[in-house]
């Protein structure tokens, strides 16, 4: 796994990212949801300028860059959700982006990346090509730099000032912080930083079933890719191979629960966000939702749950609504 530095991320620089965010872009609102006898609080992070919350961790890392960096570019890694995020920052900051894309990424997030001015470079997921090789040999013959979409200390620390906005959101409407954060969770960038940003906090990745690097990773105690063959799963923003050394080493004394949901569970609950909280959630922005609202995570008295992303092709979308499962 490719990371930019040996620099190892930390809570100062999740509130100097935080600082940087709150500059930049106004807080995305935390919204009160009954479960039950229990009121749960959801961050709807689909609402950011690119639909989600990976702007952060993009804004944070390219902004640190000194002159020599930007005028190299950048080059980052995704399924569409980073993308988006990376080219939104390099293009405010007169950068440029290439971004490494699967070729079964979303339509609407190819179109996206390309019309914030990236060049996207794609590759053959399905047909098992090495998307990190790829970015390799793009970064070496530019002498760009990387910008991981979870294997960054910058961007680790930037998706955790997701928590710093919902632990103040919280105690002014709530009159206390979070002692429960639900997110979900691809290589574990907002799982780390949400660690990092509440560290009073239990933190509770949510993988889709069969995606689960973070859980074989924990209860391994080093880094553990996903098994041969994986399911099909409509969280495409939930698909790396393995996660990092450097997530894993954040959440290692902070995790003690991993939760998986279903394909039907993750529908589930994009229906309940759209009809309960009038929100579009996109599949893998909806899987900390499922796993609460099937009871796979146990509410608190100071529950947040993280909508991560609402980047959906609206044919999809409307399917979803129009299911039964």
């Amino acid at each position: 796994m490719m990371t930019n530095s040996s620099r190892q991320p930390d809570r100062a620089g999740v509130l100097r990212a935080a600082e940087k965010i709150a500059a930049l872009l106004p807080p995305t609102p935390l919204l009160p949801l009954q479960i039950g006898d229990r009121t749960i609080w959801c961050k709807a992070e689909n609402l950011q300028p690119v639909g989600a919350f990976k702007i952060r961790g993009a804004w944070h890392r390219l902004t640190d860059l000194d002159q020599a960096e930007r005028t190299c570019g950048v080059v980052g890694v995704s399924s569409g959700n980073h993308a988006q995020g990376v080219a939104w920052a390099a293009r405010r900051l007169g950068i440029a982006a290439t971004i490494v894309m699967p070729v079964d990424a979303p339509r609407v997030k190819l179109d996206a990346t390309r019309a914030l001015g990236a060049q996207v470079v794609l590759y053959d997921r399905p047909g098992g090509e090495d998307r990190e090789a790829v970015a390799a040999r793009l970064v070496a013959e530019s002498g760009a730099t990387l910008v991981h979409a979870f294997a960054d200390p910058w961007v680790i620390e930037g998706q955790g000032s997701t928590g710093i906005e919902i632990a103040a959101q919280m105690e002014k409407l709530d009159g206390g912080g979070p002692d429960l954060l639900v997110c979900p969770c691809g290589g574990g960038g907002l799982s780390a930083g949400l660690a990092l940003a509440c560290p009073d906090a239990s933190v509770v990745p949510v993988e889709p079933e069969g995606w689960d690097t973070m859980r074989r990773s924990l209860a391994a105690g080093e880094v553990t890719p996903i098994g041969a063959d994986p399911p099909a799963t409509p969280c495409d923003s939930l698909q790396p191979m393995s996660t990092s050394a450097i997530n894993l080493g954040v959440l290692k004394n902070r995790v003690n629960l991993v939760a998986t949901v279903t394909p039907a569970e993750v529908r589930a609950a994009q229906r309940l966000a759209f009809s309960r909280l009038r929100l579009v959630v996109e599949p893998g922005g909806a899987a900390a939702l499922a796993a609460v609202l099937t009871g796979k995570v146990a509410v608190t008295e100071r529950t947040a749950v993280v909508l991560s992303g609402g980047n959906t092709d609206p044919a999809a979308f409307a399917q979803v609504l129009l299911g039964s499962d």
